[in-house]
């Protein structure tokens, strides 16, 4: 089933006071997400990533086109009981504690008595909140913040959920928890649809993502037919380099010194890289490790940014 389209979805904006003009931060898109996917939604700052989130969730009114959610109009009440959403920079009434928050946005959900007190307690045990749920939300930090912003986002248990920015204000350890909680909300077969500008984390993450430069929708699709992930070369890390290994090697490879008396070796993908190893090893060199380096999503990201059309100075995508 399709738990996300759109089609055509476009959203201008008129800027300027005296002299009105448009602008437009979203251009015709037209995309299709699968049930059970979690899809990541990529672009620069200022893509309109945003505003493509705040279209589906209805706080803004397209200028044309169309979307729908589990096969309802956006809008439509049955489909926003069955989805949960984290906008980029959740602001909530900081007088609370954690515990009282998520129990006054189950109650909108719905929810009641001890079915609202269970989610409301496994939505903070699910995002890492312990017994600060009962401090008030002043007295946390950003990062905390995002946390519970997570929990209310799934506390009545949605079909498919919304993350704009999801890793923001988060250290290494909450960046991986929300990967793994990601990826267990997909196991469900929960949809999760994120945007982010943090490539590594959709790299790891999604089955299925969307480029999207200067409102317009420049590729999307399964990250394996996007990404090839040829081989570009070898790189191999190496230490003990004698000043005669050194010599040896000018002009064969591009070397690049690193700490701790270790040298990075790069060969291009024709080069075998054996016939290199057994020649450093008879120099007395170490070899400290051999990667392969492959085409990545970043460099593919580039590709289309560098790709995009250019605007004209009103906004306007160029024809």
């Amino acid at each position: 089933m399709v738990a996300i389209e759109t089609e055509a979805l476009t959203k201008d904006y008129d800027l300027g006071f005296w002299r009105r003009r448009p602008y437009r931060a979203l251009d015709a898109l037209t995309m299709t997400i699968e049930e059970g996917e979690v899809f990541g939604f990529l672009g620069p700052n200022g893509a309109g990533k945003s505003t493509t989130l705040k279209l589906l969730m209805g706080l803004i009114f397209p200028t044309s086109g169309t979307a729908r959610i589990l096969g309802r109009p956006v809008g439509d009440l049955e489909m926003r009981r069955r989805i949960g959403f984290l906008p980029e920079n959740p602001s909530f009434y900081d007088h609370l504690t954690a515990e009282e928050l998520l129990e006054y946005f189950a109650g909108l959900s719905g929810l009641r008595g001890e079915a609202r007190r269970r989610r409301v307690a496994e939505s903070l045990d699910e995002v890492g909140i312990g017994g600060e749920r009962r401090m008030t939300l002043r007295s946390f930090s950003k990062g905390m913040i995002q946390r519970v912003g997570v929990a209310q986002a799934l506390v009545a248990e949605p079909r498919v959920v919304f993350f704009d920015e999801p890793m923001s204000g988060l250290d290494p350890l909450g960046r991986r928890d929300l990967r793994q909680l990601m990826l267990r909300l997909r196991d469900r077969g929960c949809t999760v649809f994120f945007s982010s500008h943090i490539l590594s984390d959709a790299e790891a993450l999604c089955s299925q993502v969307g480029i999207v430069v200067q409102g317009r929708l420049m590729a999307s699709g399964r990250l394996a037919d996007m990404v090839a992930f040829e081989l570009r070369g070898w790189e191999l890390v190496v230490a003990n380099v004698s000043d005669a290994a050194k010599e040896k090697l000018h002009g064969r490879v591009a070397m690049t010194a690193l700490a701790n008396q270790r040298y990075t070796l790069e060969l291009p993908a024709g080069d075998a890289p054996d016939r290199l190893i057994q020649s450093l090893a008879a120099e007395g060199v170490d070899i400290v490790s051999m990667n392969p380096i492959r085409t990545t999503l970043e460099d593919y990201f580039v590709s289309m940014v560098n790709a995009a059309t250019p605007r004209d100075l009103d906004g306007m995508p160029r024809s």
